[in-house]
């Protein structure tokens, strides 16, 4: 399997931890081999250091030359639809329905284990 993922002007990343955690952000410029400077200009990350610690790349790359101002990356970041993308991935899905799990009522919790023992039942 090869590597398709590299650290690279205008590839998108999603923050995993820290202040910004769950956003996306675009990699503007790389600083040196620990950070980058990122933009999230439609998601509300000002730009700044990032370290690639804190992020994930995502197979999402948008057409930025290197050190774009913050006007011309939302331009691309909207033309390359990126938040559309992103909401049909599998990977915002899933944190999303984690998100939906981790918010749930014990009396939630109690109607899923019911309405799952139903459907195994008709299974069977």
């Amino acid at each position: 399997m090869v590597f398709k993922r590299f650290v690279q002007i205008g590839r998108v990343a999603y923050v995993a931890f820290g202040a910004n955690e769950g956003k996306l952000v675009a990699i503007v410029d790389v600083i040196d081999q620990n950070r980058a400077l990122v933009d999230g200009p439609c998601t509300g990350v000002k730009r700044q250091s990032m370290p690639f610690k804190c992020m994930q790349l995502t197979d999402f790359v948008i057409k930025v030359p290197h050190s774009a101002r913050q006007k011309f990356v939302r331009k691309a970041w909207e033309k390359a639809e990126v938040n559309q993308k992103w909401e049909q991935s599998s990977w915002a899905k899933k944190i999303e329905a984690k998100k939906k799990r981790a918010h749930m009522s014990d009396f939630d919790r109690y109607k899923v284990m019911k309405a799952k023992k139903m459907v195994s039942l008709n299974f069977v």
